[in-house]
């Protein structure tokens, strides 16, 4: 299994900086947050981007796509029942696409439960339509650039919408696109009634990108939630993407973070296999 690690972990370091310390931690991959380089992805500069490319590469590292699609842009919504809303959202996941792609990306994770709340007297029903709407035409793009859509499902502490997997598939399948696929994300899913492995399984044949982390907001290994069942699960269907820690308190220090995530993600890897 292939690990990474997001960058916003790392906060406010340099790139080369923060390549250094994910390889030398043991990783293989980083996932960009597009707002640790500019607030408005559209706005990130050619040499940003080469910036970026260039310590990925001294260092070994694949950039695997991006996430946090939406964080801290303004004006756009996935499921706002304003269609030009709806049509700068879907240009500017366009652009991300083509970002991701001259990056190296191959997958965009889209969370961003403020930018996909179901807004007040907007039924589910009406949500899934509209965000079925943006997601499908943003297809095309994601084909051209060779970049895959991974919606993730997030529990009800986060947002109103996409709050369990099986709602977050029927999405999906609403898209009916090959480029448009599933995301799990730990933490979310302990929200769930199912147990995660089973979640894992339900859903192996639409699973395209997978976060690690624990409901305490740090990484795997530095809470309660157990590893071992959801890597076999991972292993049992056959999946083939990256484990990407994703946590969301910093605190402890992101050299910290990361290095005891992958160790502990290694020493359960290993039980399993």
């Amino acid at each position: 299994m292939k690990f990474a690690i997001c960058n916003e972990t790392f906060e406010d370091w340099p790139p080369e900086k923060t390549a250094e310390a994910i390889a030398k931690c043991g990783y293989t991959g980083i996932e960009i947050a597009p707002f640790t380089l500019n607030a408005d992805a559209r706005q990130i500069t050619a040499s940003q981007k080469k910036g970026l490319i260039d310590a990925c590469r001294a260092w070994g590292l694949e950039i695997v796509g991006l996430h946090w699609l939406l964080a801290k842009t303004q004006g756009l919504h996935l499921t706002s029942p304003d269609v030009p809303t709806r049509e700068r959202t879907r240009d500017y996941l366009i652009e991300l696409a083509r970002l991701c792609r001259e990056l190296g990306g191959q997958v965009m994770v889209f969370g961003s439960p403020q930018q996909r709340n179901l807004q007040d007297g907007i039924s589910t029903e009406q949500g899934l339509q509209f965000a079925a709407e943006v997601f499908s035409a943003l297809m095309p793009a994601c084909r051209k650039n060779d970049v895959v859509l991974a919606v993730e499902p997030l529990g009800p502490q986060e947002g109103n919408f996409l709050n369990t997997a099986d709602e977050t598939a029927r999405l999906v399948d609403m898209v009916d696109h090959p480029n448009c696929r599933l995301h799990l994300d730990c933490k979310a899913m302990t929200s769930e009634r199912e147990e995660i492995p089973d979640i894992i399984a339900t859903h192996a044949n639409r699973l395209e990108h997978f976060h690690a982390n624990d409901p305490n907001l740090l990484g795997p290994g530095m809470g309660e939630l157990q590893f071992e069942s959801i890597l076999k699960s991972l292993r049992d269907s056959n999946y083939q993407g990256w484990i990407s820690v994703e946590v969301f308190d910093y605190s402890p220090g992101a050299v910290k973070i990361a290095q005891e995530s992958i160790d502990y993600l290694r020493q359960c890897l290993a039980k399993v296999s």
